[in-house]
């Protein structure tokens, strides 16, 4: 597989009028956050976790923003966003199912694999990507815990257990729009 490059240097971050990281927001991780760790390093996982929160995502212009807090470099910043599959850099969709891609998810019941198989082409989408009505965004996540009951996904937050794609398609029809 070749690597594909990116112009970054030239690469331009949408950025918007109100910054991400508020006054409150800032206010708050030095009262909360930034005691806890002796370097600034150390508080980035746990503001990262914050901010994605607020916003269900990570926009460039708050990782920048989140760099001039802590006083990294960017690129620290992005190094950890991308190296984390939790982490998001695109809004989400309105439902997100995560499926565990764990070995016991795969040998219980029918499979994670084929659960999988099954939402990419009832949703037309693969891994981490969203639908283009915004509608449902579509993960794989490391082991959930729940190993005697797989496959399982998280919907929302969710846990669903012993799934099938008859009953994963019973939990997306009964979803909100």
């Amino acid at each position: 597989m070749a690597w594909i490059t990116k112009p970054s240097a030239t690469t331009q971050i949408a950025r918007r009028k109100d910054p991400y990281l508020t006054p409150a927001m800032m206010e708050k991780y030095r009262a909360e956050i930034l005691p806890r760790y002796e370097k600034s390093m150390g508080a980035l996982m746990p503001i990262l976790h914050e901010v994605q929160h607020e916003y269900g995502y990570i926009p460039h212009q708050a990782m920048v923003e989140i760099a001039e807090f802590l006083k990294i470099t960017p690129a620290d910043v992005l190094d950890t966003v991308s190296f984390y599959e939790e982490y998001r850099t695109e809004p989400p969709g309105r439902n997100i199912i995560g499926v565990c891609q764990s070995i016991a998810c795969e040998f219980c019941g029918v499979g994670h694999t084929k659960i999988l198989d099954h939402l990419r082409r009832k949703l037309n989408i693969e891994e981490h990507e969203t639908t283009d009505d915004g509608k449902f965004t579509l993960l794989t996540m490391e082991c959930l815990g729940a190993c005697d009951f797989g496959p399982v996904a998280l919907v929302n937050d969710e846990l669903h257990t012993n799934l099938t794609p008859q009953k994963i398609d019973q939990i997306i029809d009964s979803l909100p729009e």
